[in-house]
């Protein structure tokens, strides 16, 4: 399956339906991930692992807009696909800074209270699991945004690259702290750090959608 998005006989029709098809794997995915990951976490006092969970419902929102700018999506530039792009774009650009803002606002308040869960391993199989489908869903959805020239389909790639991320900090925080109690901070430090940069990229996302000039990613100008 991963290997589809490099087909090169794919018409046009088949890459929208293949996009269709990722943003509703996508929508399925990240709901029994959101759901199981705050589950844990509200029962174990993980504050990282309701964040990212949390998170899950903002991959959510982005494969439903792209789902909404692939709907009636045509073959062209034409005014109607530039005004879907342009609403969906800026649409999955503030999802990336609520998403940053939601990331900082959770680890200041893990560093602030010194708060911590009694184990992490629901954090790390929550996380390798993420990473193991995050990581094909990113790579076919790049395929995707080439291939329909999307800057839509770009942007829900981005965030699939977010989660990875956050997968990532997901997995050595808890690692870490599973290994060394003593570093319960380290999750929250790097959330904070990685909040920041999905944060400019959030803004730097609407500034360009936002523009006058904006032509997705059709290349008309």
């Amino acid at each position: 399956m991963a290997g589809m998005n490099r087909s090169p006989s794919r018409t046009h029709a088949q890459w929208l339906a293949y996009a269709r098809f990722l943003a509703v794997f996508t929508i399925l995915y990240n709901l029994v991930e959101g759901l199981v990951s705050m589950g844990f976490g509200w029962a174990d006092d993980s504050m990282a692992l309701f964040g990212f969970g949390a998170d899950s419902f903002i991959e959510v929102g982005s494969a439903i807009l792209v789902l909404w700018r692939l709907k009636e999506s045509a073959e062209g530039c034409a005014s109607e696909r530039l005004r879907r792009e342009r609403k969906a774009a800026l649409g999955i650009g503030i999802l990336f800074v609520l998403l940053a803002l939601g990331i900082a606002a959770s680890a200041g308040v893990q560093l602030h209270s010194g708060h911590h869960p009694q184990t992490t391993v629901p954090g790390l199989l929550v996380s390798v699991a993420s990473l193991s489908f995050m990581a094909w869903l990113w790579h076919a959805k790049r395929g995707a945004a080439k291939a329909l020239d999307s800057r839509t389909l770009e942007g829900d790639a981005a965030c699939s690259l977010a989660c990875i991320k956050l997968s990532l900090v997901l997995f050595v925080g808890s690692l870490a702290f599973l290994l060394l109690p003593g570093l319960w901070w380290v999750d929250a430090l790097a959330a904070l750090v990685l909040a920041a940069f999905i944060g400019k990229e959030g803004i730097e996302g609407i500034r360009a959608a936002s523009k006058p000039d904006f032509t997705g990613g059709c290349g008309c100008h």
